[in-house]
């Protein structure tokens, strides 16, 4: 496995910073302890520009190659946020801060590339600009979309972007990706049913909300079954359901609540279009008030053609061809670095992890064994993608 021998050099000390950004892990936007380190670091490396406050809390730093003739700007990204999860690690580098944990390897991906910055900032072995992107609020917060919004992409002059993350289950040194859609679009539903409580003695004097809820529940799995194409890719799961407190009262309101994952705007929208009109179909046979409260999220995570062609064969020079998988099935779990694709074409792709605990699990800890692996392929993506010849 070629990596690259620089960074190996500095395995143990990415790996060090890797374990600090773990045990100090940050949610959403509340990631200041994270964008100082990584502000702190570039600033060490010697990098030519460093903005911190893009997207609320996130950083980019700007690293100038020996020559800039060829104009071209490539971006590299990686997240910094930490998950509400009570690590159950008995590691020395556990989560310092009870309830939060670095359970999906985003102090990872950031030591990754602060590995990789730290490399291009000592050698600048290309012709162009390589900007790095710490960004905050992954989980559920936007934060790619918040620092789209800060309008990154034309303020740094961004011409095509990258990204990466690890795979549990996928061996250390194995990268794997496709073009077109590699993850899921993600949209949250929440149905709130408004029937008449009674005392469960005396059904009849009532209108039973949570028989309503447990109908509508049943009938909108229906709709990937029976009015999605086969060959389609959707998932619809109710997550929740909360109704009444008593054992003998019957309950004024039922709410329930859940996810849709699909790969397709057709899709989606007629998922939506089902969702809505079954569950206000059964409100109207029952007689109860209903209100749909539906929040769109993720785009689909769509790689662009080209740009995954590219990212392939960076990871074949690094791994080998037989270790990089470019027809990888989709996954229908969200990201946010689908709105840096919407504004830039570029690519995403998964790095192994090894046989660890699975993402969003409270026994996962990144596995450090990769940090070469990843770093080399960010130093790699600029050097290829911006030849110093």
């Amino acid at each position: 496995m070629p990596i690259n021998n620089r960074i190996a050099d500095f395995h143990d000390e990415i790996t060090e910073w890797r374990r600090t950004i773990h045990q100090h892990p940050g949610l959403l936007y509340d990631v200041e302890e994270t964008s100082a380190l990584v502000a702190e670091k570039l600033k060490e490396f010697g990098v030519d520009e460093i903005v911190e406050g893009i997207g609320r809390t996130g950083v980019v730093g700007v690293i100038k190659g020996r020559k800039n003739d060829s104009g071209r700007v490539i971006g590299m990204r990686a997240d910094m946020d930490a998950l509400p999860i009570v690590e159950k690690n008995d590691l020395p580098h556990k989560s310092k801060y009870e309830g939060k944990m670095h359970a999906c390897g985003h102090d990872g991906h950031t030591a990754m590339l602060l590995g990789a910055a730290k490399y291009l900032a000592e050698t600048r072995n290309f012709d162009g600009t390589a900007v790095v992107i710490f960004q905050p609020a992954e989980e559920g917060g936007a934060g790619g979309k918040a620092m789209c919004d800060d309008d990154m992409m034309s303020r740094f002059g961004i011409q095509e972007v990258y990204g990466l993350h690890n795979m549990p289950g996928l061996p250390v040194g194995e990268f794997a990706i496709r073009p077109g859609p590699l993850m899921a679009g993600t949209d949250e539903f929440t149905v709130t049913i408004n029937g008449l409580g009674a005392h469960a003695a005396m059904p009849h004097n009532g209108n039973d909300p949570i028989i309503v809820a447990t109908q509508m529940v049943q009938a909108l799995q229906s709709i990937v079954s029976r009015n999605i194409d086969p060959l389609g890719s959707a998932v619809l799961t109710v997550t929740a359901i909360h109704a009444g407190k008593a054992y003998n009262v019957i309950p004024q309101e039922a709410q329930f609540y859940g996810t849709v994952r699909t790969l397709d705007k057709a899709v989606r929208d007629k998922v939506i279009e089902r969702l809505q009109e079954i569950v206000t179909g059964i409100a109207s046979a029952y007689g109860v008030e209903v209100n749909i409260d539906i929040k769109e999220g993720y785009p689909v995570t769509s790689n662009h053609e080209a740009q995954t062609q590219f990212a392939a064969e960076v990871a074949r020079e690094i791994s080998g061809d037989a270790k990089v998988d470019t027809n990888k099935p989709p996954v229908m779990g969200g990201e946010d670095f689908s709105y840096m694709l919407l504004e830039r074409p570029g690519a995403f792709i998964f790095m192994g992890n090894g046989d660890t605990a699975g993402l969003h699990h409270e026994e996962y800890d990144f596995n450090d064994e990769a940090i070469p692996v990843g770093s080399s392929y960010w130093a790699k993506i600029a050097e290829r993608s911006m030849p110093a010849s």
